[in-house]
């Protein structure tokens, strides 16, 4: 009998996160689909940008799939050569405990 794979969905959901770590998930699929929708705006393959950036196109296809997760480095790596970066603003209706 072989094992019924599990989408991501239903993995998050097994997993019991809690709303600050399902947040945290959320905004890092958001940046993803920013940066493949940024790509391929610019009309460039994994490939073109594996060339652009050093990073090997296996290592893009990772990231792009959510399979892992990039570094903050790897990620600016990525933007610089399409024109973007990463900058910090603040969240929206977002309280700090202090």
């Amino acid at each position: 009998m072989s094992k019924k794979e599990l989408t991501w969905e239903e993995v998050k959901e097994e997993l019991n996160f809690t709303q600050a770590e399902k947040e945290e998930i959320q905004e890092e699929e958001r940046i993803i689909m920013e940066e493949i929708e940024l790509r391929k705006k610019l009309h460039l393959s994994q490939r073109d940008l594996s060339e652009k950036t050093g990073i090997k196109q296996p290592a893009i296809a990772r990231i792009e799939s959510n399979t892992c997760s990039p570094k903050v480095s790897t990620l600016i790596k990525i933007l610089r050569p399409m024109g973007y970066t990463i900058k910090i603003v603040p969240i929206k209706n977002n309280k700090v405990k202090k």
